[in-house]
């Protein structure tokens, strides 16, 4: 029978098998940009034994946070077979994690129902205080998390007091009695800030840190946490809720707790500056000081004065003149009116010896028809008057 034949009829024999679950070891992942299909390598160490895997995209997708190259996984696929090349490939409909993969894959879906719900947000984190009054720490008994925060802390500020809960931090018992610890804590007034510490470990170890209860508990309180969970590969849950996370308890302390000496030297620094500030402005105050009594304004104020008070004795004087030149004019032109007033006075006519007759109206007489013989008639003359009357009449022609 040719080797084809051969081919294809194991191919049909492969065909008719259902789907299996496969476990293996990944150890080749190609995920192409853009591409719907996913090819990995799935490996048997104990045989040294290795198959191609295909998926969907989305297949992938749904485990790619917590799965990658050397993975072990668990794998639904239908065996295929590639009759041109008699090669035996599988291709999946689901992928498992097995393991440690599992329980991150488990820990992976529940940080994104607590990231929908908003308790990572980062506009719920509070600001921690500049220097607590007093420090919350959360912590194992005679632990080196505990000596590390305590013994830095008191280095960098020797007066800094600490309010510790010693509680079992791994095992069956240590979420409720971190929770139980946080909440104390947070209650009481004058704990500005609590440390929950721990100083590493596997991924099991660290579980506690990333359970459900406690990551709620912390968001729900009032007074800033510090995550001090000394393990940088995998982070817990307890990093993302607290308000400041820290990557070790020693580095906790630091950004805890001020340095005394960092303080000092800043408030000297600063005192340098403000003294130099206060010295700059105060010499340009007297530079403008010595600017504005350099103008002869302020040396001789008297100068401006008597060149204002001649100023004001001319104006003065040339007013008096204008005033007295005015004041001829006007004493000259009264007198030349007042003479010929005077002169065409009828006073003045009657002075050299004339008189005016009026009749008993006061109407003045001027023609001799107006008046009747033997009518009475008022003769006014310069120093008085007397009455005439009148005998005749005569008309000039």
């Amino acid at each position: 029978m040719p080797v084809g034949e051969v081919s294809r009829l194991i191919g049909g024999w492969i065909d008719r098998l259902g789907a299996v679950w496969v476990e293996g070891q990944i150890t080749q992942l190609s995920r192409r940009p853009g591409a719907g299909v996913v090819f990995l390598t799935l490996r048997d160490p104990s045989h040294d034994i290795s198959v191609g895997v295909t998926c969907y995209r989305q297949v992938f997708d749904a485990v790619a946070d917590v799965v990658g190259e050397g993975a072990r996984v668990v794998v639904h696929c239908k065996p295929e077979w590639y009759a041109p090349r008699g090669q035996l490939s599988l291709r999946a409909a689901e992928i498992k994690p097995v393991g440690v993969g599992e329980l991150l894959a488990r820990l992976e879906q529940l940080k994104k129902s607590l990231a929908r719900e908003g308790l990572f947000a980062p506009e719920r984190k509070k600001p921690l205080p500049f220097l607590p009054r007093l420090i919350g720490l959360v912590c194992g008994r005679a632990s080196a998390a505990e000596r590390d925060v305590l013994e830095n802390a008191r280095l960098r500020w020797p007066a800094v007091r600490f309010e510790v809960r010693n509680v079992p931090v791994q095992g069956v018992h240590a979420v409720p009695q971190v929770v139980q610890a946080v909440k104390e804590l947070d209650a009481v007034d004058d704990v500005d800030v609590i440390i929950v510490a721990r100083g590493g470990g596997s991924v099991e170890d660290l579980l506690p840190f990333s359970d459900e209860q406690l990551v709620r508990a912390v968001a729900a309180c009032r007074t800033p946490v510090v995550s001090a969970i000394g393990h940088e590969p995998d982070n817990p849950l307890l990093d993302h809720v607290a308000d400041l996370r820290a990557s070790t308890p020693t580095d906790a302390a630091k950004k805890v707790v001020p340095d005394v000496g960092e303080e000092y030297e800043r408030v000297r620094m600063l005192r340098d500056r403000a003294r130099r500030s206060v010295r700059a402005l105060l010499d340009r105050e007297e530079r403008g000081l010595a600017h504005a009594l350099a103008r002869p304004s302020l040396q001789d104020p008297h100068r401006m004065v008597d060149a204002r008070a001649e100023e004001v004795t001319a104006l003065l004087e040339r007013s008096r003149r204008s005033l007295r030149y005015r004041l001829d004019r006007a004493d000259s032109e009264l007198t030349h009116t007042h003479a010929r007033v005077v002169a065409l006075s009828p006073a003045a006519t009657l002075k050299r010896g004339y008189a005016v007759l009026q009749r008993a109206d006061g109407h003045a007489v001027r023609d001799p028809a107006e008046v009747e013989a033997g009518e009475t008639l008022r003769a006014r003359v310069s120093e008085g008057e007397f009455t005439v009357r009148v005998d005749t009449q005569r008309v000039d022609g």
